[in-house]
């Protein structure tokens, strides 16, 4: 008997036909920029996902802030624990709906690869740059587009220009639609055990509510919201969405990471901090744009645009270090929260 079978790009598009009707099928999407020969074991979503895998903007992940700012601990999340724990959620969600996992995958791995040094508190920093303002999920399709070119399909770029909440119009697969709650039920628990874990919360600060709904955070409180999600899209038919009563409980919980995490005096005490070394290593580099390394620059783009697309890629830790070069400062020491 023998011990294996090939199982190649065929029989793997053929797989895919057992899937839901809502899923999106490798072999019926609109393409890709470039039109390349067919992979002969994998099929185009997992070819994609292998891609943002192996891209620089996603290795550099590991070295940004996800909610507090130059933590001194080795178990706060990072940007990229972030995005693994959001790849495991979006799949756990498309698997029980029958939706394409690998589609899922690869927007959940691709989807945060845009975001600047220091989170949110970047993208802050740099909106006065852009008009309209300047957000993580549009630079995350200038990345896979332009400044790394991995030629990726269209169903996984529009997956990650729509991951967040904000971007309209919304994606367009229900599997993308797995990723924005994926997204959401990852940061909400992490961030809940961080918070307790830099003193910020005590364990039962968390809404009554949202306590008895989904539990403590962590493996329990993610588990209940895959189910409410799962529960929530079966009982629709025809969207991925949160069953109605979770979903009143995660708004609140939500509100309440607003109010007493995310603008927290330890997550974003330093701030103005963050603030001033982005903006003023943007001035910079706008004086002196033959600064900007060749390596990661589309020369055909304004000198603002190769300045953000610059700052924007920097991990945490070489915005610092690059802005106590240049400044002769000491940002780095001034950035660290005072965390136990």
């Amino acid at each position: 008997m023998a011990t294996f079978r090939l199982t190649d790009r065929a029989a793997r598009e053929r797989a895919e036909q057992s899937l839901a009707p809502g899923a999106a099928r490798s072999t019926a999407g609109r393409g890709r920029v470039r039109p390349e020969p067919e992979d002969p074991l994998r099929t185009a979503y997992e070819r994609d996902r292998d891609r943002i895998l192996h891209a620089k903007a996603f290795r550099r992940l590991k070295h940004k802030t996800q909610v507090f700012l130059h933590p001194d601990g080795d178990h706060f999340v990072t940007r990229l624990t972030h995005t693994l724990q959001v790849t495991q959620v979006a799949r756990s969600l498309a698997a029980a709906l029958g939706l394409n996992e690998t589609l899922a995958e690869a927007i959940a791995l691709g989807h945060d690869v845009g975001h600047s040094p220091f989170g949110h508190i970047g993208e802050e920093a740099l909106d006065p740059y852009v008009p309209g303002g300047w957000h993580h999920a549009a630079q995350g399709v200038r990345i896979v587009e332009r400044l790394e070119d991995l030629n990726l399909t269209w169903e996984v770029r529009d997956g990650v220009r729509a991951h967040s909440w904000k971007i309209d119009p919304p994606p367009t697969t229900r599997e993308a639609e797995c990723v924005r709650y994926a997204d959401r039920i990852g940061y909400l628990s992490h961030d809940a055990l961080d918070a307790v874990r830099a003193g910020v919360l005590a364990p039962g600060d968390l809404p009554a509510r949202a306590r008895e709904v989904f539990g403590e955070p962590g493996s329990q409180m993610v588990g209940a919201m895959i189910d409410a999600v799962v529960a929530g899209s079966l009982a629709d038919g025809g969207r991925v969405v949160m069953a109605p009563g979770p979903l009143e409980a995660m708004h609140e919980l939500r509100a309440f990471m607003f109010e007493r995490v995310y603008g927290s005096e330890v997550a974003a005490g330093q701030k103005h901090v963050a603030v001033d070394v982005i903006r003023r290593l943007v001035e910079h580099y706008l004086a002196h744009p033959d600064q900007i390394p060749d390596s990661y620059r589309d020369a055909e783009a304004d000198t603002m645009t190769q300045v953000v697309d610059h700052v924007t890629g920097m991990t945490d830790r070489y915005a610092l270090t690059t802005h106590d070069r240049l400044f002769d400062a000491d940002a780095t020491n001034l950035m660290r929260p005072l965390l136990p």
